[in-house]
């Protein structure tokens, strides 16, 4: 089965993120950066499935020459070889000419089995690129898997809500999407590292892949940051001293906020 999954490399969550000044878009250069946190799950699912019956997984991600690192974490973790389509044109991209950079690279790739993406990203968490390069692709989508399964040329996913849980079944190829409940991440062993040195990685121009610089970047952009601003600092809490009247304080505090 060949397997292609699209990744992020995003700013660390335990860093200052901020915007740059200049054009509002996400600073990358003054923070550390690495596989967004939800992309590992569709890394280790997609390993689990070719451990099971056999394949290739191809990673694929876009972004700045720092953008290489998730593909290397990837590769760690066990999957075959990167794909990187590094161009100053990407930047300021939004989801819409994310979605179609990542179709083209996909398309330039070959046939796919089935192409496996997180849920959301954990800097931008719009959540929508799945959708997008589903429909870009022709291929039906599978959306939000907390369980997977493939048999007989089809997917099967279990979607989890606050109601109940669904099961979904879709033909091969098809795109799923998959939650942080689906499995536990593995994490990279000396042999994976050391084995990661050697896997092939290439990296594409958007010329490579067929998209023109003016379909990209913050120009194209369908969606833009207008303004920002630093979260205010957390404020004093309210100490309550316990006279007796503890309880009906708490409450009124409570109340006025209308807690209760």
């Amino acid at each position: 089965m060949n397997i292609v999954v699209c990744v992020k490399h995003v700013p660390d969550a335990q860093g200052d993120r901020t915007f740059r000044e200049s054009d509002n878009t996400t600073d990358r250069a003054n923070v550390d950066g690495l596989l967004s946190e939800l992309d590992e799950y569709a890394v280790e699912t997609a390993l689990q499935l070719v451990e099971a019956d056999g394949g290739e997984v191809t990673v694929v991600t876009m972004g700045p020459d720092q953008a290489s690192d998730a593909i290397k974490k990837a590769l760690q973790m066990g999957a075959d070889k990167g794909v990187h389509i590094c161009d100053d044109a990407l930047h300021g991209s939004d989801a819409v000419a994310t979605s179609l950079v990542l179709a083209k690279a996909i398309e330039k790739l070959g046939p796919v089995d089935l192409v496996v993406t997180g849920m959301a990203s954990t800097d931008g968490t719009m959540g929508v690129v799945p959708a997008m390069l589903a429909e870009r692709l022709g291929l039906p989508q599978v959306t939000f898997a907390s369980e997977i399964s493939v048999a007989d040329g089809a997917v099967t996913i279990r979607r989890d809500g606050d109601a109940g849980s669904q099961t979904i079944r879709s033909g091969l190829p098809a795109l799923v999407s998959v939650t942080d409940q689906i499995n536990e991440p593995r994490y990279p062993s000396f042999k994976g590292i050391m084995a990661a040195k050697k896997k092939p990685v290439e990296s594409w121009t958007l010329a490579d892949v067929g998209v023109g610089p003016d379909e990209v970047g913050l120009g194209a952009a369908w969606t833009t940051v207008s303004s920002f601003a630093a979260r205010p600092p957390r404020g004093a809490g309210t100490i309550v001293s316990d006279d007796g009247t503890g309880a009906d304080q708490l409450v009124a505090f409570l109340s006025e906020r209308k807690f209760v």
